[in-house]
């Protein structure tokens, strides 16, 4: 249960990502959806890896780096997506940050509502 209601305020996290920064553009819910599935999928799978990867890189940057590859996960999602647009890595380095901020709060949410 929780992790389908997590899903779909992802989705809506999306969606209001799109509606507060004009960078990022969502057609509908179901590509929301869709988005949302993506970007999670990328950063359990890829992330991890890219992560280990630019150690050096990260350490080097106090961790700054992170955010590159946090909108690189949100810009490559967006690219294999139909009906979720990022206009270039600016405007997917700051929807990710807010993205990143409502997924969060998203989190912390649930754990109060669904305790283990």
């Amino acid at each position: 249960m929780k992790i389908l209601a997590k899903w779909l305020l992802s989705a809506a996290a999306l969606l209001a990502v799109a509606h507060l920064y004009s960078g990022v553009e969502v057609k509908s819910f179901s590509s929301a959806l869709i988005a949302a599935l993506v970007v999670g999928l990328f950063n359990a799978v890829l992330r991890p890896v890219l992560v280990v990867l630019t150690l050096p890189v990260t350490l080097i940057t106090l961790g700054l780096f992170l955010f590159v590859i946090n909108a690189l996960m949100f810009w490559s999602a967006a690219g294999i997506l139909e009906g979720f647009h990022v206009q270039g890595f600016g405007a997917a380095l700051i929807g990710s940050v807010i993205y990143s901020v409502l997924c969060l709060v998203i989190d912390s949410a649930l754990n109060r509502l669904f305790p283990k």
